[in-house]
């Protein structure tokens, strides 16, 4: 509409238009009431100051044939996860008009795969900017959707991270929580509560979570979470408006906060003892989690002996715990004991809430051992 502008929609195989998005495009010209400035043809879809939309698929050009898309603006190639690397050899290439752009969306489906090996790789090619969007960015997602990724998350975790959250296809057999279920619950008063926190850098979240135990359940019931979260916000962040936080905290911020955050102690990652003492300082009562040779182990293995409960508001440790895996050997595809060190913030936090638990645990399962050999040696 602003200026003409030359489109050609990709696909890796598309044997006929009804594979394409144009019918996508289509309505969308018209729910935008534009469709005046529009000549919408059999294959192609003309658009205002000479601007032209085609559809291509790549597996029907060859290195002479691609030549007839350099004067284009536009790339978008749709169900990128499904590009060969000769099909993406051919395309960089060849959109090359000054001010021209490559679009890729997919649905990722291996970090094997050629655009995840292009744009989530370890160095992104120069000006490209790659953007995960997953259903909570979709400001109209329909009651209809969310009633589906409802099912799935209840049911089949690794579908629900694969199709709602963007996380790669994978064995079934590496995903490290299968002890938890999303369900609302209310806290009791009398409840004993435990905090953990993590902290953020200027691309991962700091997080604090609150959670309680009951025999052999452990129930998350709060989560705050933010992405390049400064020191100074922190305070803020974690415990809101809460009417109790110290008068001398510098920022008024409003963040909704966890309450009780100022009145329990919070275990936190020991990797930053200049947070700690800077929020011990707002009147925190924060001390470092206590980490050495197999703890991360520990702690997992300790929260997988629970049944953990997370009520629904704690949207990102739902996420993780449907994330989480271990690594998977890419020839022989065997799931490794080996841990990945992603989609764990929150997981983080909720081990280093209940580390005292844990560490109270192997206290006594190491008196009764020591008591039992004891009597044995005493018979």
């Amino acid at each position: 509409m602003l200026a003409p502008t030359r489109a050609v929609c990709i696909r890796e195989v598309q044997k006929s238009l009804e594979q394409s998005v144009k019918r996508l495009l289509e309505d969308k010209i018209q729910a935008l009431g534009v469709g005046s400035y529009f000549r919408v043809l059999e294959n192609k879809i003309e658009c205002p100051g000479d601007g032209l939309i085609i559809f291509q698929g790549m597996q029907n050009h060859t290195a002479d044939s691609i030549k007839s898309l350099e004067g284009y603006d536009v790339g978008w190639v749709e169900e990128a996860q499904s590009q060969s690397q000769r099909s993406l050899d051919l395309l960089r290439p060849t959109i090359r008009k000054p001010g021209s752009e490559l679009w890729f969306s997919w649905n990722p489906d291996s970090p094997k795969d050629p655009v995840d090996a292009l744009l989530r790789g370890e160095s992104l090619p120069t000006n490209a900017i790659v953007v995960e969007a997953n259903w909570r960015d979709n400001p109209w997602f329909p009651d209809v959707l969310r009633e589906e990724k409802d099912w799935d998350q209840s049911r089949d975790p690794d579908k629900y991270a694969h199709i709602w959250l963007g996380g790669y296809q994978r064995n079934s057999e590496a995903r490290v929580f299968r002890n938890w279920r999303v369900e609302e619950f209310d806290t009791p008063d009398t409840a004993r509560l435990f905090f953990g926190a993590d902290w953020g850098f200027s691309v991962d979240p700091t997080v604090l979570v609150r959670c309680f135990v009951e025999g052999r359940r452990l129930y998350v019931d709060q989560e705050v979470y933010k992405v390049g979260c400064e020191i100074d916000d922190t305070p803020a962040l974690f415990a809101g408006d809460d009417t109790r936080r110290p008068a001398h905290w510098e920022n008024r911020r409003s963040y909704s906060g966890i309450e009780g955050a100022t009145r329990w102690r919070i275990t936190a990652d020991n990797a930053r003892p200049e947070t700690i003492s800077y929020m011990q300082k707002r009147g925190f009562n924060i001390t470092p989690a206590i980490k050495g040779k197999g703890s991360v182990e520990d702690g997992i293995e300790f929260l997988k002996s629970f049944d953990i409960i997370v009520h629904p508001r704690c949207k990102h440790l739902i996420d993780e715990l449907s994330l989480y895996s271990f690594k998977v050997d890419d020839k022989t595809g065997e799931v490794l004991p080996v841990l990945e060190d992603k989609d764990n913030h929150v997981v983080d936090s909720l081990r280093y809430a209940i580390e005292a638990e844990r560490r109270a645990k192997v206290r006594v399962d190491s008196d009764f051992a020591k008591q039992f050999a004891a009597l044995t040696r005493a018979r």
